[in-house]
């Protein structure tokens, strides 16, 4: 019986190709024949590779495999993998791929495809925020608001105060097109005191600190930092583009609507779906499609209103509903796919808006040094002196300063946009992504020295710290 089949699908096969040789032949000829443009076939696979998806696809799969080499080789070497990522971020920009290997840069990563890029990186962070939101233990902040506040503020002021000292006597020099020393020292200010809120929740997920009382107020004080900061940058724009001074206000006053109308609209809904659903752990579609919904209308609102996207998906996070169950359904779907693949696509990206090249000379490098002292003495100095007086111990105390002094690539897209407005020359923007870069370098070496935490090894074991340091000595 099988080799009647056999038989029979051979025919089979034989009737149709026959067939369709018989009607090509029978048809009209083409005017240009197959392949009327006279490419080669490598053309083809250039042209195809070359069009916005191939081209995307390509860029997805270098910064993805590079990504993780990165953070493989950081983790060995003590750093969080996080910092291998930025690393390749800015590695694969023009400050060195760009620089070393002009043609590959632009085969990769040509100017005109780095939209969709753009839009890929910036979902990635929103999810990731979401999760992180998600696994931020509000209770542990009421045995700790005291110093949650007294921190966030300190973290703030003082390094915002020191920038403004140093503009005195940068303006002149290094001032951009946008001649106004007012919003050019508010920058500089508000650029020494932004906390890099995403890099932070990275550095405190992989140490094993989510969760902690001490991870908790990290997270809730990069949170105020941030917000204050992005709510300054908006005020700052404002001044840049010499409009009115209420634009401010009412991105303060849409601010907190946007939390009222979170906390008691939003939340309530989600509270009474999850205590309807028969099994939490299982939601089913609807639910899932409704909490996805919510995230990104959260963030939509805040982008809106002109504070970032990434603190609204951060908001309907922390207002998840408090069913365990629930929260680690949607950690599992979520936290790889955005942590993994998602998030390193967003620091590339942002490092690929980047360039370090661009200082020259001993002054410039002086200059640049100075900036990173009041930087480092402003958050660093700062947050650790305002939580020794909050009462938390030395060593918590430093490891919080260190963790706050994370300033990353979210600053370097507040410093973008500084460039963009004219407010900042090319070579004061060098400094201060140089500084931003440096910075956020110490906290893995800081953090370890003081055995805070554990990271997690490569086959997804943790280690304690501590226990290193000791084998060590």
């Amino acid at each position: 019986m099988s080799r009647k089949l056999g038989l029979y699908y051979g025919m089979s096969m034989v009737v149709f190709a026959a067939a369709v040789a018989v009607v090509i032949r029978l048809g009209p000829a083409s005017a240009g024949g197959t392949n009327s443009s006279g490419s080669s076939p490598l053309a083809s696979v250039l042209s195809n590779l070359h069009s916005p998806l191939g081209q995307t696809l390509l860029q997805v799969l270098v910064i993805v495999i590079a990504a993780r080499c990165a953070g493989s080789l950081f983790t060995r070497l003590g750093q969080p993998a996080v910092i291998g990522e930025m690393a390749v971020g800015i590695s694969l920009g023009p400050s060195l791929l760009g620089a070393l290997f002009p043609n590959v840069s632009k085969f990769i990563f040509p100017t005109q495809s780095l939209g969709s890029l753009s839009i890929l990186s910036q979902v990635g962070i929103l999810l990731f925020m979401f999760v992180v939101g998600m696994e931020l233990d509000v209770r542990l902040l009421q045995k700790r608001a005291q110093s949650a506040v007294l921190v966030s503020h300190a973290s703030i002021v003082v390094p915002f105060i020191l920038g403004l000292t140093s503009a005195v006597w940068l303006y002149e020099k290094y001032g951009g097109p946008n001649r106004n020393f007012m919003v050019f020292a508010l920058f500089v200010g508000i650029s020494m005191s932004i906390t890099a809120f995403p890099v932070l929740a990275r550095i405190i997920q992989e140490r094993g600190l989510t969760g902690t009382e001490l991870g908790s107020i990290a997270i809730t004080c990069a949170a105020v930092d941030d917000v204050t900061a992005w709510t300054g940058l908006a005020f700052i724009v404002t001044l840049a583009r010499a409009q009115s001074l209420i634009g401010c206000l009412i991105t303060v006053v849409l601010s907190i609507a946007v939390v009222v109308a979170a906390l008691y609209v939003m939340r309530p809904m989600l509270d009474r779906s999850v205590s309807r659903c028969p099994d939490p752990g299982s939601p089913g579609k609807t639910l899932t499609v409704a909490v996805l919904v919510s995230v990104f209308a959260c963030a939509l609102a805040t982008e809106t209103i002109g504070i970032h996207a990434l603190f609204g998906a951060f908001l309907s996070g922390v207002l998840m509903p408090r069913n365990e169950a629930f929260r680690t359904f949607l950690r599992q779907r979520i936290e790889y796919f955005s942590t993994l693949f998602l998030v390193p696509i967003f620091f590339a990206f942002t490092g690929l808006r980047t360039q370090i090249g661009l200082l020259s000379g001993p002054s410039d490098w002086m200059i640049c040094g100075l900036l990173l002292t009041l930087a480092v003495c402003g958050k660093f100095g700062g947050s650790t002196l305002a939580a020794r007086a909050s009462g938390m111990s030395w060593r918590d105390s430093t490891a919080l300063g260190a963790l706050l002094n994370t300033r990353g690539l979210i600053e370097l897209i507040a410093l973008n946009l500084g460039l963009d407005l004219g407010v900042l020359s090319p070579k004061i923007f060098a400094m201060l992504v140089l500084m931003a870069l440096i910075t956020t370098f110490m906290t893995g070496p800081i953090v370890t020295f003081l055995g805070v935490g554990f990271w997690a090894d490569r086959e997804g074991a943790h280690v304690d710290v501590t226990e290193i340091v000791e084998l060590s000595a």
